[in-house]
């Protein structure tokens, strides 16, 4: 329906997007945009072990956020690009999850993290993280850097659970990048007022609660976190100000998450401790 909608043909095949590579992926697309399922579990993961979508291993909890991620990066040719939505989480998840974020931001790939207020989408309420790979910064200025942007407080408000971008809002958004990139800026959108206030020079500078250029050697000080929040200053949003329910599925993503970490740790524990009394 979307290609149809937007003019587009292709090539539609039905799959298990775990288990079955029919398009042939690997290294194949220019482009990739995507907007998985958030925190999928239940993959059956020796079926995957091995397989080329996922060069820097399989994450040990039993969440697929870190397969999707892979999938879209072994998909890019030498100079492709990627964007997709992904559940604020894996910004910051550890352990194995933070080993393949460690080895995805050290191949140069991770370009720009947007981070998106809640209330954008209408079966899930929760903010999130919009990712963007592109593996042309390979030997640019840009290779050892990724650009955050804390889109948190840039929004129309449609009702009171509902909030959309205006188009200038877009256009703004996507002119910051293209600052960070060198390139020219756009303005049919009308995206001209808020370019002047936060870049009255014209020139892209870090600028407080909105957007930060980190190099690789701060984002390992911060544990390799992809979170927009911990390098642009963005003061903390006060619950007041959040819908509960927002912000109630974002407390029980991250109790899911533990508890799948905990229960990794209790099999790791109980299988030593097994070890121990039969030796």
């Amino acid at each position: 329906m979307n290609l149809a909608l937007h003019g587009l043909s292709g090539d539609i095949r039905q799959a298990n997007s775990y288990y079955e590579d029919p398009h042939k992926a690997v290294g194949a697309f220019d482009y990739v945009m995507a907007n998985p399922p958030f925190n999928v579990d239940k993959v059956k993961k020796d079926q995957i072990a091995g397989d080329k979508r996922f060069p820097f291993g399989l994450p040990k909890p039993d969440n697929a956020n870190y397969l999707w991620i892979q999938e879209f990066y072994a998909a890019l040719g030498p100079t492709g690009r990627a964007g997709f939505v992904m559940a604020n989480s894996a910004g910051d998840a550890g352990h194995s999850e933070k080993e393949i974020r460690r080895q995805i931001i050290e191949s140069g790939a991770v370009d720009v993290m947007v981070a998106i207020s809640s209330n954008f989408f209408y079966t899930v309420t929760l903010p999130v993280t919009l990712w963007f790979l592109d593996k042309a910064k390979a030997g640019t200025p840009r290779e050892d850097s990724v650009l955050f942007l804390d889109a948190r407080h840039t929004y129309r408000q449609i009702d009171r659970a509902h909030r959309d971008f205006m188009p200038e809002q877009i256009e703004f958004l996507a002119n910051v990048v293209r600052l960070y990139r060198g390139e020219n800026v756009e303005t049919l959108a009308g995206s001209e007022v808020l370019l002047k206030e936060h870049f009255p020079d014209g020139k892209y500078v870090d600028v407080a609660g909105l957007c930060k250029v980190a190099a690789r050697t701060e984002i390992a000080d911060q544990g390799w976190s992809l979170n927009p929040g911990r390098y642009t200053g963005s003061a903390v949003v006060s619950e007041n100000d959040e819908d509960f329910t927002a912000r109630l599925e974002e407390l029980y993503e991250e109790f899911t998450r533990l508890s799948d970490d905990a229960e990794g740790l209790r099999s790791s524990v109980d299988t030593a401790l097994l070890r121990i009394l039969q030796s």
